[in-house]
């Protein structure tokens, strides 16, 4: 005769299955966490060129773009921004993952100064950052801009990725102090992640980005402008899902391109099944073909990379 377990019993039960778990490590949800990011404004050189080129950048943490912050849903960030004395113009941060009063926490602050704040990444995705202190158009070109991840705190919510990267989309002018060219849209360059080629095996010191056959290769995509639409394809490929925002609640499946605006951003995802070589572009051709080309190799030997390589370029 099988035995009725009466709902006193099935509470005991749940409570001491609950008490095991706790007892041996694991835990039902993921726990919240605290980030502590600290960024310096540093004005300085950079290189931009496989030739060795420098640029006199306004940067994060002296690399163009600045440093990845990458939290889960749900974590808090304290973060903290110094402008050395040494500098000469002031500086600022926008996180657009953040949801805090823009004039209290992104207020620019002066050479000598610090400013800092707290905020929740409360949603998932990928989100563009910058300097936002006036002229904010020069600030964003000479290179104060990069991308903070905010993983889903259900890492369930969509496949998993075999490889990761971070590309960054931005207009670049040879003149840093041209602030009318920029307005007028006049770009020299338009470049992922600060490199003039950076990830075109044909120029010097570039190299391609690398996948194996079959991976699904996760491209998180910040648009940082400052004023041109990315239109982003696989050159013989079809994205297999694009998420807008990163969040995978916006999925659409089968894209062909799909535009990212200034100040926006998308996470895609690519299987490709053979061999070869796979541009990513921006179909926005008068940026493609003044830099805007990355090429992706699918090879079986396919070696670890990181989320921004060539980041900082040292070639």
């Amino acid at each position: 005769m099988r035995r009725l377990q009466l709902p006193q019993t099935a509470a005991m039960a749940g409570i001491t299955a609950m008490a095991l778990t706790g007892l041996l490590g694991l835990s039902t949800t993921l726990q919240a966490k605290t980030h502590d990011v600290k960024f310096t404004a540093m004005e300085t050189e950079i290189v931009v060129e496989g030739t060795g080129e420098k640029y006199k950048a306004w940067t994060f943490n002296g690399q163009m773009p600045g440093p990845v912050v990458r939290v889960t849903e749900g974590d808090t960030v304290n973060f903290t921004l110094d402008n050395p004395k040494t500098n000469f113009f002031g500086h600022s941060m926008d996180f657009h993952a953040a949801e805090i009063d823009f004039l209290k926490n992104y207020r620019e602050i002066k050479p000598g100064q610090t400013i800092q704040y707290t905020f929740v990444a409360k949603k998932p995705g990928v989100f563009f950052y910058h300097c936002g202190a006036p002229p904010m158009i020069q600030h964003i070109a000479r290179g104060m801009f990069g991308a903070i991840i905010v993983d889903p705190k259900d890492a369930k919510v969509w496949p998993k990725a075999d490889r990761e990267y971070l590309l960054v989309q931005s207009e670049f002018w040879k003149n840093p102090d041209d602030v009318g060219a920029m307005f007028d849209r006049k770009f020299d360059n338009v470049v992922f992640n600060g490199g003039i080629w950076k990830y075109h095996p044909f120029f010097i010191g570039a190299a391609p980005l690398e996948a194996k056959p079959n991976e699904r290769v996760r491209f998180y995509f910040v648009n940082a402008g400052p004023n041109e639409f990315s239109s982003l394809h696989p050159i013989g490929e079809i994205w297999d899902a694009v998420y807008e925002s990163g969040n995978p609640a916006n999925k659409f499946v089968g894209v062909q391109t799909y535009v990212v605006g200034p100040g926006s951003a998308a996470t895609f995802d690519l299987i490709s099944e053979s061999p070869g070589v796979y541009p990513i572009v921006t179909h926005s051709l008068t940026a493609a073909l003044r830099g805007a080309i990355a090429a992706l190799t699918i090879t079986p030997v396919a070696k670890d990379a990181p989320l921004m390589p060539l980041t900082p370029w040292n070639p």
